[in-house]
């Protein structure tokens, strides 16, 4: 079990967690640097896609050495661990599962051996026919219980041929989302699913090459950005430099809901910054459902970006009603039954010199299953709140994900059962607006056939069609 770090996560209330990403991936080649701290810290910067484990791998030329351990980047590793990891290559990962117990023998980069060596890897997203690829493995030869086990697994297996050869024959065969970075004792591999739906960056050091899951760990490290990897598109990276093969066509479905949540606002997505994005957004969602009112407060901090563009659009004043406690999150001690009772309070408290007699819009990402907006809106209107008004910078979530979401499944989903009015009253607010499908794709700038709207739509870009598809499903097999 991790042990409570006294740090803010994402959830406001235990029951009501927020959608997790599925990981954040991040490779450097890059010889004469310091490559493990190089991948720590781009970790770091990747923290918010995965909390619950953190690993790294490195090879100076002869062979690859991994630590991992459970919690996050910074619980994990230290000075002293860090310089045990000496190289000239190194990939890394911090994961939120998605396919598989949240226990050590799950967390990545996963190592496998072979005749001719090793072959560590790290995988941000989930694919769909995990079950079908693991029949393929001889019983017993993985213990995790991961779909990145299998494809490390299935990567290894013919160590006669060069392992871009063994990829580019394997990818075109995997379904579902997928970035991946891997590494032999020499070479760092980074290939991209054919829709490209989770993110994968290239970037340039003065001394090497890095790949990661989004642009804000190439600032951190100090790589300048080169170019996005293109969906069903292979790279190898050594001293001859970046080599790229492509082994599927094309076919962009970036995910929606990396603008919405899961990305950094530092980051860049397509050439547009999240953060200008999720101010559009709310710019948008004023146009679609204004209102009157005296202000306009986000739930901290998902809710700010698209709270100041809500307010600049509606001409309302912006304001700070909430203040959130930056020390209690991810802690596993048992609230008492006093403190059950006052709820999300641990976490947020309403400014009463801020709310009182006043009508608030109140701007947040998303709703999941609407415990944490119910509890807000009850404490606002005990701060002295007169008119509560709900504003969601995203289209009703109804839909699970089976590309890399932790998302609750259909029937937890508020929106997956409820219309938008009996959600309103289950929330106990004066009214609720979500900004439209359309009102958000435009503010991405991306057309909507480049991308994944799978989870407002329940139109999967990668048809779903076997039953065999779950965070357990090779739990199940066993």
């Amino acid at each position: 079990m991790l042990k409570g770090d006294g740090r803010l996560g994402h959830d406001l209330d235990p029951q009501d967690r927020a959608p997790k990403d599925a990981c954040g991936v991040f490779g450097v080649w890059a010889p004469g640097e310091d490559v493990s701290k190089l991948t720590y810290y781009g970790l770091y910067a990747l923290q918010h896609r995965g909390q619950e484990s953190a690993g790294i791998a490195v090879s100076e030329g002869s062979r690859i050495l991994v630590y991992k351990d459970m919690g996050l980047v910074a619980q994990v590793f230290d000075e002293s661990i860090l310089g045990t990891l000496r190289g000239h290559l190194s990939i890394g990962h911090c994961r939120y599962s998605t396919t598989g117990s949240s226990v050590w023998e799950n967390a990545q980069p996963t190592l496998s051996s072979t005749d001719g060596g090793g072959l560590a890897l790290a995988h941000n997203g989930n694919l769909i026919n995990t079950a079908q690829l693991s029949e393929r493995l001889a019983p017993g030869s993985t213990r995790a219980t991961t779909d990145t086990e299998v494809l490390t697994a299935l990567l290894a297996q013919d160590s006669s041929r060069p392992v871009e050869d063994v990829a580019a024959e394997l990818l075109p065969e995997i379904k579902g989302a997928y970035s991946l970075v891997w590494m032999n004792e020499t070479t760092l591999f980074a290939a991209r699913d054919p829709q490209g739906i989770r993110p994968l960056v290239l970037g340039r050091l003065e001394r090497g090459w890095v790949v990661a899951s989004e642009t804000a760990a190439l600032d951190i490290v100090g790589a300048s950005f080169i170019r996005e990897i293109e969906p069903g598109e292979l790279l190898t990276i050594d001293e001859r430099g970046v080599r790229s093969r492509r082994f599927a066509p094309a076919e962009p479905k970036g995910c929606l809901f990396e603008y919405v949540y899961l990305a950094r606002p530092d980051t860049t997505i397509a050439g547009r910054g999240v953060q200008s994005t999720r101010v559009e957004v709310g710019r948008v969602l004023a146009r679609e459902y204004p209102v009157e009112a005296d202000l306009v407060i986000p739930t901290p901090e998902s809710g700010t970006p698209a709270a100041i563009g809500y307010a600049e659009q509606s001409g309302i004043p912006y304001g700070q009603g909430l203040v959130k406690n930056s020390y209690v999150g991810r802690t596993f001690i048992q609230p008492s039954q006093t403190i059950r009772q006052l709820g999300i309070r641990l976490k947020l408290n309403p400014l009463r010199e801020v709310i009182e007699g006043k009508r608030l819009v109140v701007v947040d990402d998303s709703i999941v299953r609407g415990n944490t907006q119910r509890a807000i809106v009850k404490m606002l209107r005990e701060a002295g709140a007169t008119e509560v008004h709900v504003r969601i910078s995203s289209p009703p979530v109804a839909w699970p994900c089976f590309y890399g979401i932790d998302f609750a499944t259909r029937a937890e989903l508020i929106a997956g059962s409820l219309s938008v009015e009996e959600i309103r009253a289950s929330l106990g607010a004066d009214s609720l607006g979500y900004i439209s499908l359309d009102g958000l794709t435009r503010a991405t700038t991306l057309p909507a056939d480049r991308l994944c709207r799978a989870c407002f739509t329940g139109e999967y870009p990668i048809p779903i069609e076997d039953d065999r598809v779950g965070k357990f499903v090779l739990e199940a097999q066993r």
